[in-house]
């Protein structure tokens, strides 16, 4: 049978940065595999992010969204039954920054997925950085996403004070408690440390910590506050520009309550740079493959002034 893991986290949390890794932990077991994307915009940045990984033995499938919660499940659905006939060993599963978790575990115990693919690992992406206390909104999506975690990784730690992901993870169980959930995640279900360090083991360690059956409570939060992504394209704006944006708009109560902020912008004649803001964080990388957007992702965002600082959007989308 196909395993199939789900990774989970919080926007912004950095579960692309794991995928690359922990694809690259898998290809070198031996694994043929899939990375299906559940996305709900129109510009999928993480597949372009992490497109230098395809290969012989890795590709990448989309799910796109725009479409009602049943829609969205068929289409999941349809996308697991065609992977399913070519091959793949392990497929990962990374959905936008809000997912229903028991959407994907509900589609793998129906015929014929239940005959072809394997509940793995679900691991849970956490920033030990995270901005607390969340909105309501934001602190069910992110206690729904880590409420059946086999394992809780924690990024960022290396930017982070050391007593951070413990902080981070007593806000989380009392989350967790605050959507009816009986679970209570214990300092043995984390994992906290630089990923610069992550050895094999590790690895094997998040391939094999399996998932939990904890129920909660239910919230139709997204039917009355939406989280939505505006896409700023083809604006040109050269390094110093963007990162002089970025955070004067992070900053501003009249741009909403902004999660995250990504941008790139060419770097000589074959790379990229990927420059990530949140309230806590600011991060500038080289990237092989990039794209000359900026994405703005939040709560209630202030659209207009959002407009006056980056231009008029490509869209707005709400997830």
């Amino acid at each position: 049978m196909i395993t199939i893991d789900l990774i989970t986290g919080f926007l912004g949390s950095g579960k692309t940065t794991f995928l690359r890794k922990y694809v690259k932990y898998l290809l070198s077991q031996g694994e043929n595999i899939c990375i299906l994307e559940n996305d709900y915009g129109a510009v999928n940045v993480d597949m372009m992010l992490l497109s230098d990984l395809m290969g012989d033995r890795c590709d990448m499938e989309m799910v796109a969204g725009g479409c009602d919660a049943d829609c969205h499940r068929r289409r999941f659905k349809s996308k697991l039954i065609e992977m399913g006939m070519i091959g793949y060993t392990h497929v990962l599963v990374e959905p936008s920054g809000v997912f229903d978790v028991d959407e994907f575990y509900d589609s793998l115990h129906e015929d014929p997925l239940n005959r072809w693919y394997r509940a793995g690992a679900q691991i849970t992406i956490v920033d030990a950085g995270l901005d607390i206390p969340l909105s309501d909104t934001s602190q069910y999506v992110f206690a729904s996403e880590a409420a059946n975690a086999g394992k809780i990784l924690f990024s960022k730690t290396q930017l982070n004070p050391p007593d951070a992901p413990t902080k981070i993870l007593s806000y989380l169980n009392e989350s967790l408690t605050k959507i009816n959930c009986k679970r209570q995640i214990t300092s043995d279900e984390i994992m906290a440390k630089d990923w610069s360090t992550l050895t094999d083991d590790d690895f094997k360690a998040l391939e094999n910590s399996g998932y939990k059956d904890y129920s909660f409570e239910k919230q139709q939060v997204m039917d009355e506050h939406k989280y939505e992504s505006l896409y700023f394209m083809e604006k040109n704006f050269a390094p110093a520009e963007l990162k002089e944006k970025a955070l004067a708009a992070i900053k501003d109560p009249e741009c909403g309550g902004i999660i995250r902020i990504k941008g790139f912008w060419k770097d000589g004649a074959d790379g990229w740079q990927e420059l990530n803001v949140t309230k806590e964080n600011f991060t500038e990388e080289p990237i092989e493959n990039g794209q000359d957007i900026v994405i703005v992702i939040g709560e209630r965002l202030g659209k207009e002034k959002l407009s006056s600082i980056f231009g008029e959007p490509a869209e707005i989308h709400a997830d």
